[in-house]
């Protein structure tokens, strides 16, 4: 799905931005007045124009005076453009405007939640010594099903808010989204990267959760969005106090090195000539924005010193002998159009042993590009729907 841009990851990721409008985190107009002026795959535009639109509508709450809803709304669309704003600025880690813009999409949410009166805690998760930040927002009463959202590559615990967490919540669902190493606060401000063993991550976050009286503790569903597909089954395989579990899309192995561009001679030029392969990625990156952008933010958010580097980390990152032991029904999902992880669902599905249900994503429904991105609400349908089923929760569940 083609969207305005005609390089692939700026059509995609002003898709992202788009498919927020129906949950209030952007508006249609706003949005097509600032890809008018991007110029095509341009970083530095890219940022500049997302950051005038988020500076303009977070000015629309500031004038709003009195009226805590135009002021929450217009937080709540400006969060979007700030986030939209940092997502390319990664090639250089020490880069004073990634902290700045990211911390200006943080607070505008924070703001938005404020004024919205949307019931919620800041929250920080004991973890090896530090904390690691997200938010409680709860359904109301105890003892309810919880729904814990964990992001991938480059999300954010805000964005998985409107991604799933409005429509969770609609639903009776407590919801916990919160952000571990490489992801977030947790890379921008502690500088603590990824890490493959997910299950050391989630359960200090499920210890946490079930100290709570609002939790049903049989009944904390975990929905891992992106690479998140890879890292919540990885928990789940270690932590069977999760009771369902949600991989969108389904991902066997965060293995970068089977990227669709690295072809047979490339990988063996990795393992043999690590100097002459960086050499090569670098040339690469000049002309391809999507390339340019995969290795700088796995290099950022793994804490990798070149591209071979990174590349070589993320084969650990890996389901293999680990997704048998996965005992909560699993809902393994594919899109039509999937690019990020061509494969790795159906892998994961296979390996399975636990109840298990596929679920694709076709383009009929407007869903099929990477996560359903673009298609939030028949998604969420689909998703919710098939919980409420496995958890006895939602309208009829409770």
């Amino acid at each position: 799905m083609k969207v305005h841009f005609s390089d692939e990851q700026f059509s995609f990721q002003y898709l992202r931005i788009l498919g927020t409008c129906a949950v209030g985190g952007a508006d249609i107009g706003e949005c097509l007045m600032t890809a008018a002026r991007i110029r095509e795959a341009d970083f530095e535009s890219w940022h500049a124009e997302w950051r005038r639109t988020a500076e303009q509508v977070e000015g629309y709450a500031r004038e709003a005076g009195a009226s805590r809803v135009s002021a929450g709304e217009a937080y709540m669309r400006a969060f979007s453009y700030y986030r939209a704003s940092e997502f390319f600025l990664h090639g250089d880690p020490a880069d004073p405007r990634i902290v700045e813009t990211w911390g200006k999409s943080r607070t505008c949410f924070r703001e938005a939640l404020a004024l919205l009166d949307i019931e919620h805690e800041v929250v920080a998760i004991p973890y090896d010594g530090t904390a690691m930040p997200g938010y409680f927002f709860p359904a109301g009463g105890e003892g309810r099903p919880t729904a814990v959202l964990t992001t991938g590559f480059d999300g954010t615990a805000e964005e998985l808010y409107l991604d799933y967490g409005i429509s969770a919540l609609k639903r009776g669902y407590n919801v916990l989204a919160f952000e571990g190493p490489g992801q977030g606060a947790v890379i921008r401000e502690q500088g603590l990267a990824f890490r493959p063993d997910w299950e050391t991550v989630m359960t200090p976050a499920v210890d946490w959760l079930l100290a709570r009286p609002e939790v049903d503790q049989g009944r904390v569903a975990l929905i891992g969005a992106s690479m998140g597909g890879y890292l919540a089954p990885r928990a789940a395989a270690c932590d069977h106090r999760i009771a369902a579990l949600v991989a969108n899309g389904g991902v066997f192995d965060a293995d970068y090195t089977k990227l669709t561009v690295m072809a047979g001679d490339v990988i063996e030029t990795l393992h043999t000539d690590p100097g002459a392969f960086d050499a090569a990625v670098r040339e690469v990156m000049k002309t391809d924005p999507a390339i340019r952008w995969a290795f700088q933010h796995g290099m950022y958010v793994y804490g990798a010193a070149s591209p071979h580097e990174w590349l070589l980390m993320s084969q650990a990152y890996t389901l293999e002998g680990m997704a048998g032991e996965i005992a909560c029904p699993t809902l393994v999902i594919e899109a039509g159009n999937e690019r990020s992880f061509p494969g790795r669902a159906r892998l994961l599905y296979n390996a399975l042993a636990c109840e298990k249900e596929w679920m694709p994503f076709p383009a009929a429904e407007g869903i099929e590009e990477h996560c359903g991105t673009g298609g939030t609400m028949r998604r969420n349908q689909r998703i919710f729907d098939w919980l409420d089923r496995v958890l006895g929760a939602g309208e009829e569940g409770g």
